[in-house]
C-alpha cells in the first residue's frame, strides 16, 4: 500500500452520526450553522468545492460530513460544485477572490485545477485535497489529503473477484478524465488481466442502462461488472435484467438502495471509501490548521478506505447509509 507515504485513519468512525443531507441534485452554495457552535463563531469561512455530478447520492454524504464538522467547529461553510473541470477551477478562483479562510477541494482533474489551486496558495489560503487526487495533491500545493488510495482499492476488488473466478470483468467508468475512476479500473485489471473498461455518461441514467444493456447482450463472456458509484450499480442491475446477463455485480461506494441490494444478494459487495469521513476531515483539518497550525497526516495522505461491505457486515451498516453517514 505504499506505506512509506500513506497512513490510515484509526478512529474516524466515531465521528458524529446525526448529520443530515441538503440534497445534491444541483450545483449548490450553502452555509451551515447550529450544532455545538454557532456558524461563524470561530471566525473562519471554509469553501468546499467538488466535481459533484447532479443526482449522484455519493455527494450527500460528503456534504453531511462537511456540515457536521462546520457545526462542531463553528465554521461558516460555503459549498459549491461543478462536474466541468474548467468551471470547478472557476469556483476555486471565486473562493480565492472572496478571501475565504481555507479551501477544501476534490482534485479529480489535477491539470485543469492546478492554476486555481496555485492562486489560492499564492494568496496564502491553505488548501486541502480530498476524494480525488491522492497522487497529485502535494505537487499542486495542497497541505493535506483525505480519501482512499484508488489503485489499492481497485486491486483489492480485483483480487477478491479473481479469487471468486472472474475472467472477463467489465469496469464501468462514468466520468471521462477522472484520475480516481481510471485508477480503480487499472487496479482491477492488475489483478484480473481480462478486465475491459467501458465509458458511460454517468449524468444520464437512461444512457447508462442502454449502453450496458447493449454491451451485455453482445458479449456473454462478461462474468463480473464493476461499477464505480452506487447510482451506476442501480443502472447496471436494470441493464443486467434487460440483457438476461448472468454476470455478478460489485460496486464502489454506497447509498441506501445499493446497501439494500447487498442485503438482498443482488450486489456481491461494495468497496467503501467513507465519503462522510472525507467531508468531515477536510473541514476539521482546515479549522485545526488555521487555529493551531496542526498538520494531520504529517505530509502523508490520510486513508478513509478501502473498506469492504458485504453480507457479513451489511446489517450493521444499513442504518448509517440512511443517515448519510456511511
Amino acid at each position: 500500500m505504499r506505506g512509506a507515504r500513506l497512513v490510515a485513519v484509526a478512529a474516524v468512525v466515531a465521528l458524529g452520526l446525526a448529520a443530515c443531507s441538503e440534497g445534491g441534485k444541483q450545483e449548490t452554495t450553502g452555509t451551515s450553522g447550529g450544532g455545538a457552535n454557532a456558524a461563524g463563531s470561530s471566525g473562519y469561512t471554509i469553501a468546499m468545492i467538488t466535481h459533484e455530478t447532479p443526482g449522484d447520492t455519493f455527494w450527500d454524504k460528503i456534504k453531511a460530513g462537511a456540515q457536521q464538522a462546520a457545526k462542531d467547529e463553528g465554521v461558516t461553510l460555503k459549498y459549491s460544485n461543478d462536474p466541468d473541470a474548467s468551471k470547478q477551477a472557476g469556483l476555486i478562483q471565486s473562493a480565492v477572490d472572496s478571501k475565504v479562510s481555507g479551501i477544501a477541494t476534490t482534485l479529480v482533474t489535477p491539470d485543469a485545477l492546478a492554476g486555481s489551486v496555485k492562486a489560492a496558495t499564492d494568496a496564502k489560503i491553505p488548501v486541502v485535497g480530498f476524494n480525488s487526487g491522492i497522487d497529485q495533491y502535494q505537487k499542486l500545493g495542497a497541505l493535506m489529503y483525505f480519501g482512499s488510495d484508488e489503485n489499492v482499492a481497485g486491486t483489492a476488488a480485483g483480487k477478491r473477484i479473481g479469487e471468486a473466478g472472474a475472467k472477463h470483468p467489465l469496469c464501468v467508468i462514468q466520468a471521462a478524465g477522472s484520475v480516481a475512476l481510471e485508477a480503480r479500473c487499472a487496479g482491477v485489471k492488475s489483478a484480473v488481466p481480462g478486465t475491459e473498461n467501458i465509458q458511460v455518461n454517468g449524468a444520464d441514467d437512461g444512457a447508462v442502462v442502454s449502453t450496458l444493456q447493449a454491451k451485455l447482450s453482445q458479449d456473454k463472456s462478461i462474468d463480473y461488472i464493476i461499477t464505480l458509484g452506487a447510482p451506476i450499480a442501480i443502472d447496471a442491475l436494470k441493464a443486467m435484467d434487460a440483457a438476461a446477463s448472468k454476470a455478478k455485480l460489485v460496486t464502489f461506494d454506497l447509498n441506501a438502495e445499493a446497501a439494500q441490494d447487498i442485503q438482498d444478494g443482488k450486489i456481491e459487495f461494495s468497496i467503501d471509501q467513507q465519503p462522510y469521513v472525507q467531508g468531515y476531515l477536510a473541514v476539521s483539518s482546515l479549522y485545526l490548521y488555521l487555529k493551531n497550525g496542526n498538520d494531520i497526516g504529517g505530509g502523508r495522505a490520510v486513508l478513509t478506505g478501502p473498506s469492504f461491505v458485504d453480507k457479513t457486515n451489511i446489517d450493521k451498516i444499513v442504518p448509517f447509509t440512511k443517515n448519510n453517514t456511511r
